[in-house]
C-alpha cells in the first residue's frame, strides 16, 4: 500500500528556520545530513514489487520538500529508468547503512537508458530534479530512517 504522509508543520517551520532536525526517526520523513548541512524530505515508501515498478510514474509532479523512498529486501543490484515518469528527478542510492553511495542528477522524463545504482543497494530515494547539487547531497552524504536501524546505522535514531 502507498503510504503518502506529509511533513508536520513544526517540522517544515523547524527546517525553514535552519534549526537541527528532530532526532527521532518517522516513517514518513527521510533526514540528510553531510558537511553541507541536513535537509529532510517527507517521503511515500515503496517496499513492494508492485510498488517500486509503478514509483512516480505518471505524476505532473511532486512537491519540493517529498520524494519517494524505495526500500529493498536485502542490498542488491538496481538500475532505474524514467519509462512514463514526467517530471525530471534527482535519484539517491544508498547502502544498507544509510550511506548515499551515489547520485543521479536531474534524470530525463521518459528516458529509457538505465541508471545503474551500484551492486550493492538498500533504498533508493527520489526527489525533484535539481535539489540534490542545490543542497549538496554527494556520495558520502548520510541518511536517518528507521530503514537502516537494523544494520548499524551511520546516522542511527
Amino acid at each position: 500500500m502507498r503510504r503518502l504522509l506529509q511533513w508536520s508543520l513544526a517540522a517544515c517551520m523547524t527546517f525553514a528556520a535552519g534549526t537541527a532536525l528532530a532526532s527521532e526517526c518517522k516513517l514518513a520523513q527521510a533526514d540528510l545530513r553531510g558537511n553541507w548541512g541536513q535537509a529532510g524530505f517527507a517521503v511515500e515508501i515503496a517496499d513492494t514489487e508492485a510498488e517500486r515498478a509503478q514509483g512516480l510514474m505518471f505524476r505532473k509532479d511532486l512537491p519540493r520538500g517529498a520524494g519517494m523512498l524505495f526500500v529493498y529486501d536485502s542490498p542488491q543490484p538496481v538500475a532505474f529508468w524514467m519509462k512514463n515518469t514526467l517530471i525530471p528527478l534527482d535519484i539517491i542510492f544508498l547502502n544498507e547503512h544509510g550511506l548515499v553511495t551515489s547520485v543521479h542528477e536531474n534524470a530525463v522524463p521518459g528516458d529509457l537508458t538505465p541508471i545503474p545504482g551500484g551492486d550493492a543497494v538498500f533504498a533508493v530515494l527520489e526527489i525533484n530534479g535539481g535539489l540534490a547539487r542545490k543542497y549538496g547531497i554527494a556520495a558520502g552524504s548520510q541518511m536517518r530512517h528507521e530503514i537502516f536501524s537494523r544494520s548499524g546505522a551511520v546516522w542511527p535514531c
